[in-house]
């Protein structure tokens, strides 16, 4: 066991990968068949005093097309430039073959204060489906584009749009000396955020359901912990440094307890902490790894990684322990489970004649679907709508971001020219 724990340890941190500290951008990599066109004009800014940090248009327009439900028209296509509803000539963009059209405007109220207004037309029946103003600040234009993006696709699909949220990685880079650093940045990779830096691996980010705080493996004391920080105030606490293996935390839904992997008692089994009284339970006793704990929807059970049946497969325990029960049966390799928000479905790390790919697990009917075409995919998370995995990926010598929809057509990657980066977990809606 003690062979296998340190090829366990061994594994986690060999997979993380070095890195530079550039921006992460967006490349579309695939188009999807039978998206609904969409055009969205550059936002009127001719009488503001001084030109605006970010289009908001093209921040839209990335959004929307991400999404793979949307095909947003180049720019340089476009027809016309109207920035009210009432300059559009309705004709001309059905001639172009536009659905839906979006035109706003900004308008400066004070230095650094903006009012920023849209609308979203329906090209085919000549009317208005959505009217919106905001205020903004300098700051905060890009959260607004965001939202945009989410009003926009809202009205469109009747699925609340992700885009106003956020992911979080874990970044390497080296200079003079190897760093790791796990950051936090917009659901597209922009505005990234140091939350912590170490001289020492970080690994196993997990957000809280409130979006407020990441729980986080780090070895600064050269040793597996597990912290708690909070993202505002930058407040952190330890709150696993058992001896052995202290791993792999999960939130649970109502933010009052932490699944986590331990192996303080031998073999590395789940247990569950509750982060208040910090009271400990444990879930599994197997001579086994047990690891990658995640929480389903009512709280009521856990999904978790074991090699018990001789290969890595997903099972299921409830919190007040019991037998756990295998859920996955197709293929020898089934690891790194992520939940659906509406609980119906699992994606996970499925390997097969040594390449590994994220599937998608129906949990009702058994079926599974591979998603990605890579070969060493691997953390795949559930954007907090259901609609979109983000997931790590491979190719050659450079790790990379991708999203895949959960019908696995459209996939855009979020590139780093600089190196690698690791282990994304999607964050959750912002409260309204």
């Amino acid at each position: 066991m003690k062979y296998l724990l340190t090829c366990l340890l061994a594994s986690m941190l060999l997979a993380m990968p070095l890195a530079g500290k550039a921006a992460l951008t967006i490349e579309i990599t695939g188009g999807v068949e039978g998206a609904l066109p969409i055009a969205v004009v550059p936002f009127d800014t001719s009488k503001l005093s001084s030109k605006l940090p970010v289009d908001l248009a093209s921040i839209v327009s990335s959004d929307l097309n991400r999404s793979g439900v949307l095909k947003v028209m180049e720019r340089s296509q476009l027809p016309a430039n109207p920035h009210y509803s009432n300059q559009v000539q309705y004709q001309r963009w059905r001639s172009a073959g536009q659905e839906y059209l979006v035109v706003g405007r900004v308008r400066e109220e004070s230095p650094g204060l903006y009012t920023i207004e849209f609308q979203l037309l329906d090209v085919l029946k000549q009317k208005q489906l959505l009217g919106r103003s905001m205020k903004a600040k300098k700051r905060n234009l890009r959260s607004r584009a965001h939202q945009i993006s989410d009003f926009i696709y809202e009205q469109i699909t009747g699925t609340r749009g992700a885009f106003n949220t956020r992911i979080a990685y874990i970044r390497a880079h080296k200079d003079s000396a190897r760093k790791y650093v796990l950051q936090v940045a917009d659901s597209d990779g922009f505005n990234a955020q140091n939350v912590l830096e170490s001289d020492e691996p970080i690994m196993s980010p997990s957000w809280s359901p409130d979006g407020k705080s990441l729980a986080y493996v780090s070895f600064e004391n050269r040793r597996p912990e597990i912290y708690i920080q909070h993202l505002a105030t930058a407040r952190r606490s330890k709150i696993a440094g058992f001896r052995g293996l202290n791993g792999a935390p999960s939130w649970s839904p109502d933010g009052k307890f932490l699944a986590l992997v331990l192996s303080k008692d031998g073999s590395p089994d789940i247990y569950t902490l509750n982060t208040s009284t910090k009271r400990l339970k444990r879930l599994t006793k197997h001579r086994a790894i047990d690891t990658e704990p995640v929480w389903t929807r009512d709280g009521r059970s856990i999904i978790f990684t074991s090699d018990r049946s001789g290969t890595p497969q997903l099972y299921r325990v409830g919190v007040d322990g019991g037998r756990p029960k295998r859920i996955t049966f197709e293929g020898r390799y089934n690891t790194a489970a992520s939940l659906s928000p509406d609980g119906k479905y699992l994606t996970m790390v499925h390997g097969d004649q040594g390449q590994y790919k994220i599937a998608q697990l129906e949990r009702e009917s058994g079926n599974l679907t591979v998603l990605t075409d890579g070969s060493l995919d691997e953390s795949p998370s559930f954007s907090p709508n259901g609609k979109m995995v983000l997931y790590a990926s491979t190719r050659g010598n450079n790790g990379f971001l991708f999203a895949v929809s959960i019908d696995g057509r459209a996939k855009h990657k979020l590139s780093d020219q600089a190196g690698d980066i690791r282990e994304p977990v999607w964050g959750p809606f912002e409260s309204k």
